[in-house]
């Protein structure tokens, strides 16, 4: 069944250990095609955004294993061949093969990529960059076609920072010939992330965690183990359920350092939290009202992933307190399913008030998109009675079984 059943009313205790992050390894699985060996990805996360990427790299030839959270790619085969729909359709990082794959075979055809409906996300800056290092491109109502018979480094100053761009552009130039200029180039982590795993290859890359990256083109990468880091926005979704629901939980490996605008908000909201090396100890529940807007940013500013999951816990602070989303316009569609709980919130353009104080009781909502979906399965846990959350699938996209690490967390919940 597509559904999670919670029970909810009670407070949290325990423990959880943070997955992999899905949105470092997309990209890391996409860089794999750049090589010809076998790499190994530790810590890559059991979620279906993984599952279609790999089904996508086996459709182009590659060799792919996992066992545990072990991932192996042979990319000796990697020949022309066309993807998967199902998988392109279902998943926006599906784009990010296009850089990987003109530099290894120097022609794709694919269908948009799909992806949650959180925002437009045009691929028009992808495209527009591409054809910067050489890349002749024919777009279709359906599909596109891009060819290129060697890339060729070039400055790309970007309108806006995005990561999509960002990583393609990283992908596209680690092998072309020359030098390649990224400006403004996202700084987030999995960015950095992608960066070490290609200069661990042998790529030739500086400036990371900077808004200005410089890549110089080499000949050549070589196969290489390289260990996922925890998942940021995954420890913010079970920090979030601890300020709904209160008590005393501990995320193991949340990557802290990676986290400090969400921690500093959480703080305000009148959590305790106790950051350490080994993961991130959370204690209370939000009680109060954060000084001024929360404001989504790239980062490291508060990050557009957990804005839903936030504005779940400014509902249950008895405060409230207004957030602006500044990054994607659709970031909103999570309010009408809390208004049914009994949710008090206004939205105008791209700002939302939430009063806070208001009771909220469990009945049927429905997930429309990945960290909507988290942000609803965590406003069940505080509210009273017996709630369902629909279209679960959405919410396997980044999370490998979110109701394991709620349970281990001591929440009562279940697939439904």
């Amino acid at each position: 069944m597509d559904a999670v059943r919670i029970y909810g009313g009670n407070c949290l205790s325990g423990q959880t250990r943070i997955q992999g992050s899905k949105n470092a390894s997309l990209p890391i699985l996409a860089a794999t095609l750049l090589i010809d060996g076998t790499c190994e990805i530790v810590n890559c996360p059991d979620i279906s955004d993984v599952y279609h990427m790999l089904r996508l790299l086996q459709s182009l030839g590659c060799l792919v294993s996992r066992e545990a959270d072990v991932v192996r790619i042979d990319t000796k085969r990697v020949a022309e061949c066309d993807m998967p729909a199902d998988s392109v359709g279902v998943m926006r990082s599906s784009i990010m093969l296009l850089g990987a794959l003109l530099a290894r075979v120097g022609e794709v055809t694919m269908e948009y990529p799909g992806g949650c409906v959180i925002g437009k996300r045009p691929i028009d800056q992808h495209i527009c960059a591409l054809r910067r290092m050489g890349v002749e491109i024919m777009e279709g109502p359906e599909e596109f076609c891009a060819r290129a018979e060697r890339l060729y480094g070039a400055v790309h100053e970007l309108p806006f920072v995005s990561v999509g761009v960002t990583e393609n552009l990283i992908l596209a130039a680690v092998l072309a010939e020359g030098r390649t200029v990224i400006h403004p180039a996202a700084r987030e982590p999995e960015i950095q992330a992608l960066c070490e795993f290609l200069v661990g290859a042998g790529g030739k890359i500086s400036g990371v965690g900077t808004d200005r990256l410089v890549i110089e083109g080499v000949r050549k990468l070589h196969p290489v183990r390289f260990h996922v880091p925890a998942d940021r926005i995954v420890a913010g979704t079970y920090l979030a359920a601890c300020m709904c629901a209160g008590g005393r939980v501990f995320l193991g490996d949340a990557p802290c350092g990676q986290m400090e605008s969400v921690l500093a908000c959480a703080e305000k909201m009148g959590v305790r939290l106790s950051p350490s090396p080994e993961g991130l100890f959370v204690e209370g529940r939000a009680c109060k009202k954060p000084p001024g807007a929360l404001v989504t940013a790239v980062y490291p500013g508060f990050p557009t992933d957990l804005q839903s999951l936030f504005m779940a816990a400014m509902v249950f602070s008895g405060q409230g307190g207004r957030i602006e989303e500044t990054v994607f316009e659709n970031r909103f569609r999570i309010v009408p399913e809390l208004v049914k709980m009994g949710a008090d919130i206004r939205v105008a353009g791209n700002c939302a008030s939430v009063c806070g104080g208001r009771p909220l009781h469990n009945t049927i909502v429905e997930a429309q998109e990945l960290r909507g979906g988290a942000a609803l399965v965590v406003a069940a846990l505080a509210a009273e009675g017996t709630g369902i959350v629909t279209n679960r699938h959405f919410i396997d996209r980044g999370y490998e079984d979110i109701t394991r690490s709620l349970r281990e967390l001591g929440a009562e919940i279940e697939l439904a």
